[in-house]
């Protein structure tokens, strides 16, 4: 027997897998637990419909990422931290204040989990980070710290 899988079980497959058990396991097992339904002409078209949905959803997030990874490029952020002793930086930038100071001098707004830095900005000057926006798409953005 057919059956079109509704959740990812370990010994079965994945989520939209079609799989073939025997009859008694999947009236008995994989049915009444909701685990997959049979593989009717129907319920295969759903599948196709489904998977298609998916995929078109995931391609305007991934051009969606993609410009926004363009327009980081364009940008500058400008921080102002205190400078200490022989004008050396007092502290250091954190991400938080990157997305913050990013969405008052830009108005967009970025997930400060997203942005990675190598090691924390503790000198003046201008640095390019890195901020994951998707799986596939990394974009730059330009950092300047300046002495307040």
């Amino acid at each position: 027997m057919k059956i079109i899988l509704l959740q990812d079980e370990k010994k079965l497959g994945k989520k939209g897998d079609v799989i073939e058990a025997s009859e008694g396991y999947a009236r008995n097992y994989i049915l009444p637990r909701k685990i997959g339904v049979e593989a009717t002409p129907k319920n295969m078209n759903d599948l196709k419909l489904q998977k298609a949905n998916a995929a078109k959803v995931a391609q305007e997030q991934l051009d969606a990422a993609k410009a926004l990874a363009a327009q980081l490029e364009d940008k500058q952020v400008t921080l102002k931290i205190k400078a200490g002793e022989g004008g050396k930086a007092f502290g250091s930038v954190s991400t938080k204040e990157i997305a913050a100071a990013y969405k008052e001098q830009h108005n967009l707004e970025i997930d400060k989990k997203k942005i990675q830095l190598p090691e924390s900005l503790k000198s003046f000057g201008s640095h390019e980070v890195a901020v994951k926006l998707h799986p596939q798409v990394t974009g730059k953005l330009h950092v300047k710290i300046v002495e307040a």
